[in-house]
């Protein structure tokens, strides 16, 4: 697909699809090749399996810390909680007649 078309139905400059795409090249995940005046781009799989198996990593690793953090909170409700203070309310003043 050309540049210019992938950057039609979105409301920010050519200039700043290019630039997009750029970093998104470097990461590996899209690949572009010029011929003449027009720029094309490809989704490269390769790339976003990469960026998949990255992810995965970190949502495994996250998942552990937050399942780690339900079984501390859990353990924490088992323990007797200190007693709540009172909550004092501000009495209002009385209106003369």
């Amino acid at each position: 697909m050309s540049v210019s078309a992938l950057a039609q139905p979105f409301e920010i400059t050519l200039a700043a699809i290019v630039q997009h795409l750029q970093v998104l090249e470097q990461s590996g995940v899209v690949r572009t090749e010029k011929v003449g005046r027009v720029r094309t781009c490809r989704i490269d799989s390769g790339g976003l399996r990469t960026a998949e198996r990255w992810l995965s990593e970190r949502r495994t690793l996250w998942e552990r810390r937050l399942d780690r953090l339900g079984e501390l909170l859990a353990e924490d409700d088992d323990l007797p909680q200190p007693p709540q203070p009172i909550k004092r309310t501000r009495m209002r003043k009385r209106r003369r007649p």
